[in-house]
C-alpha cells in the first residue's frame, strides 16, 4: 500500500540551516527503511545560499540561460520565455523564483540538486539509521498540456526509472518501450499533500521500498533527454522562422549561382 504524508513543523529555512537535522527533527522518528522524501527545491536552494540581489528578475532569468526555446508576448505585454537553464532542463524562466524572498531578491535552483539529494539522504542515512531515498523537486509546466505539475530535478538513493523493457504486458505482449519515469510520479503525487502555500515543503512516500538503493544511483540529470534524441529544440514559431530563413538564404544562393 502507497501511503504519502507531509511533514509537519517545518520552519522557514534559511542560508546554512542543516536540512537533514531539520527533516530528522519533522520526522519525529517515524521514517523507516525503504521509505523516499519528496524535499521543495525551494528549501534546498535556501539553505544553499542560492538567493540572489536581483532587482531585475529578467536578467536573473538571461544569466541561467543556456538556449532559447521559445518566447511569447502576451497582450498585456508580459514575456513568457522557456529556455534550457545550465541543469539541462527546459522550464519556464530557468527555474528562476521571485515568490516568498525578500524584496528586491530571486532564488535560483540548487547549483547541483543530485549532490544535493545525495547529501540529504547519506545525512540521514547516518544520523537516523534508516535506509531513505532522496528526491528533490520542481515546478513545472508540460508540453501541450495546461497546467503544470511536479517534476524530480535531484535525486539520491532513488531509482528514477522503473525498466519495463522486455517484461509481458496482462495479457502476455512484450513491453517494448515502457520506462515509466518513476521519480516524477512520486514528486507529483507528494505535491498532493505538500500544496503550494500550506509551508509544508517536505513529504514521506512509504510503499516503494522496490526503489530505494545505493546513494549514488543515477540522479535525475539522467531523466534529461539528450540533445541529439531531443525532437522539440524549439517552439513552433521559432522552428518556422529557421526554416523559412534558411528557405530565403538558399534561394538567394541559388538565384545568385544561376545569375553569374
Amino acid at each position: 500500500m502507497l501511503q504519502i504524508w507531509a511533514l509537519a513543523g517545518i520552519a522557514e529555512i534559511r542560508t546554512g540551516d542543516d536540512l537533514v537535522q531539520v527533516i530528522a527533527d519533522a520526522a519525529a522518528g517515524a521514517l523507516a527503511d525503504g521509505d523516499i522524501l519528496v524535499v521543495t527545491s525551494k528549501i534546498v536552494s535556501k539553505a544553499e545560499g542560492r538567493i540572489i540581489e536581483a532587482s531585475d528578475r529578467e536578467a536573473a532569468i538571461t544569466a541561467e540561460t543556456v538556449r532559447t526555446v521559445a518566447t511569447r508576448t502576451s497582450e498585456s505585454g508580459h514575456v513568457t520565455r522557456i529556455v534550457e537553464n545550465r541543469l539541462g532542463i527546459v522550464s519556464a524562466a530557468a527555474g528562476v523564483d521571485a515568490s516568498n524572498t525578500p524584496h528586491g531578491t530571486v532564488l535560483l535552483l540548487p547549483e547541483d540538486p543530485d549532490a544535493s539529494a545525495r547529501a540529504i539522504a547519506a545525512g540521514l542515512r547516518e544520523l537516523l539509521g534508516v535506509r531513505v531515498g532522496v528526491i528533490v523537486s520542481d515546478t513545472l509546466g508540460r508540453a501541450w498540456r495546461e497546467g503544470q505539475t511536479d517534476t524530480a530535478i535531484g535525486a539520491g538513493g532513488v531509482r528514477v526509472f522503473e525498466d519495463l523493457r522486455g517484461k509481458s504486458d496482462a495479457e502476455g505482449r512484450p513491453l517494448v518501450v515502457t520506462m515509466p519515469c518513476t521519480a516524477d510520479e512520486l514528486a507529483s503525487a507528494a505535491d498532493l499533500v505538500k500544496g503550494k502555500a500550506s509551508r509544508l515543503p517536505v513529504a514521506v512516500v512509504r510503499g516503494r521500498a522496490d526503489l530505494v538503493g545505493d546513494v549514488d544511483l543515477p540522479g535525475a540529470r539522467s531523466i534529461v533527454r539528450p540533445a541529439e534524441r531531443d525532437m522539440f529544440r524549439l517552439g513552433a514559431d521559432e522552428a518556422y522562422d529557421l526554416g523559412y530563413a534558411a528557405g530565403a538564404e538558399e534561394v538567394w544562393h541559388e538565384g545568385g549561382r544561376s545569375g553569374s
